[in-house]
């Protein structure tokens, strides 16, 4: 299993999953058709399915093009909103590509539909994959839109959370360093969140993705899945888990944005699997 990580729009990720052995391969929130079909003719693939997070148009606008480019292509998602929907998906669902097995992870508070997806080859030695769209970033996570901070708790510690702690995390955005900078407000002292921090501003000053991280990472440094430490509960003024959450969320909705990066370069692609341990620009 290959994933093309590919960066597009402002600060989106789509993500091109490869089965190495069939050549067959399944897109994960495919926002702009033109992008990705470059990338399946230059990787001579055959996209087989779309997975979609959820329905807002930066993760989902080219299902109906893909579909009609496409005959036979297979969208799933856990939303009636989501364009060109063919296979409407639940909670622990699994599906199947070749070698490639998925769990659909329902994580409803983003949207009311938003599910992840969590990818893993049966006797690989490799770590499973969560695309976790706008529910986890690395170092944050989504905004509430149509949810509650009580279903975002059970998001992030029971359901994703609870998955294999080496799992690579593939988020919907581009924004670790805005998210780490707020990080570093909730936790002055964290070591790790400084270094992590400095890491990711020379990726973005390289044009490099911040993505995969990994989930054991995410809970040295994510302030939302830090939520019963006491340097959390010392910034927000609460101890009730999902109070620190709720308060935590409303901070970081209020905290200031980065200055704009000039120019910045949103056309490149970059591969990643068990043979790609460095991110390479292509």
């Amino acid at each position: 299993m290959k994933v093309k990580v590919i960066s597009v729009l402002e600060d989106n990720y789509m993500y091109l999953v490869i089965e190495e052995s069939t050549r067959d391969a399944v897109a994960v929130d495919a926002a702009v058709p033109k992008r990705l079909l470059e990338i399946i003719r230059k990787e001579d693939v055959v996209l087989r399915a779309i997975l979609t997070t959820h329905h807002h148009w930066d993760h989902a606008r080219g299902n109906e093009e893909l579909a009609r480019l496409c005959p036979g292509l297979r969208v799933y998602g856990a939303d009636e909103r989501i364009g060109a929907l063919t296979h409407k998906v639940t909670h622990d669902q699994e599906l199947t590509f070749g070698a490639i097995r998925v769990r659909c992870l329902f994580t409803p508070c983003h949207t009311s539909g938003h599910m992840c997806y969590f990818m893993w080859e049966d006797g690989s030695p490799d770590a499973p994959a969560l695309f976790s769209g706008d529910t986890l970033f690395v170092g944050g996570c989504g905004k509430f839109f149509e949810g509650t901070a009580e279903q975002m708790y059970t998001n992030l510690t029971q359901i994703l959370g609870a998955l294999p702690k080496e799992t690579k995390v593939f988020c919907g955005h581009e924004c670790t360093v805005r998210n780490l900078k707020f990080a570093l407000k909730v936790e002055p002292e964290n070591e790790i969140v400084k270094k992590k921090l400095a890491w990711a501003k020379q990726r973005d000053d390289e044009d490099l993705p911040t993505v995969p991280s990994t989930l054991q990472e995410e809970f040295l440094y994510n302030p939302f899945l830090r939520v019963t430490e006491e340097p959390l509960q010392k910034f927000t003024g609460k101890t009730d888990p999902v109070e620190v959450l709720r308060t935590l969320r409303t901070e970081k909705d209020n905290f200031k944005k980065p200055k704009e990066r000039p120019n910045p370069q949103a056309m490149l692609a970059f591969d990643w699997g068990p043979f790609s341990p460095f991110l390479e620009k292509k």
